[in-house]
């Protein structure tokens, strides 16, 4: 068996070589190199009518754009936003036919003349084994490449929309992260948390290892070694108000019968060209749904939260940490402080936009240097309560922002006019 097995091997990688010899006399040429330009093999991608070939010009295309400067970088987009934009007067012909005449045929023009071409290059270059992961990676310099040049925010909105097809919930898988998971693994754990760093391995087995402690990750199956997203859970008794009960070096484990509260303390997105990709609600409704079939007693979910915006909005409204209570301040900052119907604080719009509740805010919660340069070490609980997220979800666009009465009675008590911005 074991020489049949090698003899298919060998023929495998006998027909593979052949293969590889036939594309390098193709297009590369009897020097062994192509000198085409990124943009005349993305053209020469899309005309390619068979797989084959269309699959070793995409290779091309990416190894090409893993050479690029950030410069030629940010001109490799302008040519995507450019040269393979939609054709307005095709999608305007294409739309008049398709009223004149609605049925599959008009339909399937309009489709093809109303999608941008880099949509379907970009199909064709995560054909190649391993693209996703590159092409992830391709839409995080695009992200940067926006922020100084607008005109290429349309090839963003296109990576993403496909991006949110490839992500979808179909294809994610939830792994449980733990001290006997792959160091790799856990070495990305630590470089991507996001919330509450990770000094050295010692910290990252005081949070996975002790049976009162549990992580998941999202991942997928073409990048089956990188997390898209984790979060970090504590099972307690009761809620805490302080990231140092959570985090503290001496605590004692807490038996996990005895819990009756999963606290979500820490989520981290991990890879930047996801971004607009969203995990986050999925992950928690997950979580939860599999912490209550392993642990029935528990009965309260919640998170311990920052506010990332709370210490930069007190500095451009004059307010400093002494002039009030940080709670009450905190409160009308959540609650009254709105980039249209919703809250400025970007923690707040995430949990308040997946259903949960403001249940209680906290001083002296989070004495780190990061937590205290965002929030004056302010911390929050939204809580996630199966029986209120549905009227939640429905009152959010309404303007009505979910707060226990401990929460809405503290912004009653900051001394400042509820339209301060």
């Amino acid at each position: 068996m074991a020489a049949g097995r090698g003899d298919g091997a060998g023929a495998v990688n006998g027909l593979a070589g052949l293969l590889a010899t036939v594309f390098d006399r193709r297009y590369m040429g009897a020097a062994g190199s192509d000198g085409r330009s990124i943009e005349t093999l993305c053209k020469a991608l899309m005309a390619a009518r068979d797989e084959i070939s269309g699959m070793e010009l995409a290779r091309r295309v990416l190894d090409r754009y893993g050479t690029l400067t950030a410069g030629a970088r940010a001109a490799f987009f302008a040519f995507l936003a450019r040269d393979m934009e939609i054709e307005a007067d095709a999608a305007a012909s294409a739309l008049a036919a398709y009223r004149a005449d609605p049925g599959p045929e008009t339909h399937a023009r309009l489709m093809a003349a109303s999608e941008p071409p880099r949509q379907e290059l970009a199909r064709r270059l995560n054909r190649v084994p391993g693209a996703t992961a590159r092409i992830v990676s391709m839409q995080a310099d695009l992200r940067r490449a926006a922020q100084d040049d607008p005109s290429l925010r349309v090839v963003q909105a296109d990576l993403v929309h496909l991006l949110r097809s490839w992500f979808n919930r179909g294809f994610l898988v939830l792994r449980p992260i733990n001290w006997d998971s792959p160091a790799s693994i856990l070495q990305k754990i630590i470089e991507y948390e996001a919330v509450h760093t990770i000094d050295d391995w010692d910290d990252l087995r005081r949070r996975l290892q002790p049976p009162d402690r549990r992580c998941f990750a999202f991942f997928h199956p073409a990048m089956p070694d990188e997390p898209l997203i984790f979060v970090e859970v504590a099972l307690t008794r009761g809620i805490p108000g302080a990231i140092g009960d959570v985090l503290a070096e001496d605590r004692k484990a807490l038996p996990v019968e005895d819990a009756d509260t999963a606290v979500f303390y820490s989520i981290s997105n991990c890879q930047p060209g996801l971004g607009g990709v969203s995990f986050g609600n999925l992950l928690i409704k997950q979580v939860v749904a599999d912490l209550t079939a392993e642990l029935p007693r528990l009965r309260t979910f919640v998170t311990l939260s920052p506010v990332p915006g709370l210490a930069v909005w007190m500095d451009v409204a004059g307010l400093s940490p002494g002039d009030a209570d940080l709670r009450a301040l905190a409160a009308h900052f959540l609650l009254r402080v709105r980039r249209g119907d919703l809250p400025r604080d970007p923690v707040a719009r995430f949990h308040l936009g997946n259903g949960a509740t403001i249940h209680d805010i906290h001083a002296d919660a989070d004495p780190s240097e990061a937590g205290q340069a965002q929030s004056h070490g302010v911390m929050v609980n939204y809580l996630y309560d199966p029986a209120r997220i549905g009227r939640n979800l429905e009152d959010l666009p309404k303007g009505r922002i979910a707060a226990s009465r401990t929460v809405q009675a503290l912004a009653r008590q900051a001394p400042i006019s509820e339209t301060t911005q």
